[in-house]
């Protein structure tokens, strides 16, 4: 591999990384939500896999299932972290064209 060669791998490189940053900047203010037991229960996450909110139907206090509630409300937060990482993995593979590139907080590794 020439010189000429590297310094072009290497500029590509950094390219793909400023890419990557920025996209992860982007992904950090998106929202997603999902929603368990017909809508009593809704999750919104970050693109930054983190949970932003949760709303209950005030219905759904008052009838006072303590199990039910934390049910529909796991299941609403693992729903709405699901959409997300799919939503932040469609895009790593839309801005790498398709080569395996992860973002640290997608892999644990930030």
């Amino acid at each position: 591999m020439s010189e000429t060669d590297l310094e072009s791998l290497v500029a590509q490189a950094r390219e793909m990384q400023s890419r990557l940053a920025d996209l992860q900047r982007d992904l950090a203010q998106r929202r997603v939500e999902s929603s368990a037991g017909g809508g009593m229960v809704t999750a919104v996450a970050s693109g930054e896999l983190r949970i932003l909110e949760v709303r209950i139907e005030p219905s759904l206090l008052t009838g006072g299932d303590r199990q039910m509630i934390q049910d529909l409300t796991a299941a609403a937060v693992n729903a709405a972290l699901t959409k997300a990482q799919k939503m932040i993995q469609e895009e790593i593979q839309q801005a790498s064209g398709g080569l395996s590139v992860s973002l640290p907080f997608v892999t644990g590794g930030g």
